[in-house]
């Protein structure tokens, strides 16, 4: 299991989730060049330890796991996974 930010994160990316990550997964950070480029944060699959960090402070409740993702966003477990792929981790 992982954990995937779905929609409610674009427009937002509040960033409280990077802060508490405790293996600094979710990306970009607010200083990262590309942190502007992009409309939501996304967390690694291969580096999440399913904490559930993450989840407590989400205000707008974008963070789920993946066995609990809302059919609506599934696609979301993609999205998150190809942000990687494309940054080269």
């Amino acid at each position: 299991m992982t954990y995937v930010i779905a929609e409610p994160c674009i427009g937002t990316k509040d960033a409280s989730c990077t802060e508490v990550c405790p293996v600094d997964c979710i990306k970009p950070l607010r200083d990262d060049p590309d942190y502007d480029a992009v409309q939501q944060l996304h967390i690694d699959p291969e580096e999440c330890i399913d904490c559930d960090s993450c989840v407590a402070v989400c205000p707008v409740r974008a963070t789920w796991s993946d066995d609990r993702l809302p059919a609506r966003w599934a696609h979301y477990a993609a999205i998150n996974r190809e942000f990687f792929e494309r940054r080269g981790r």
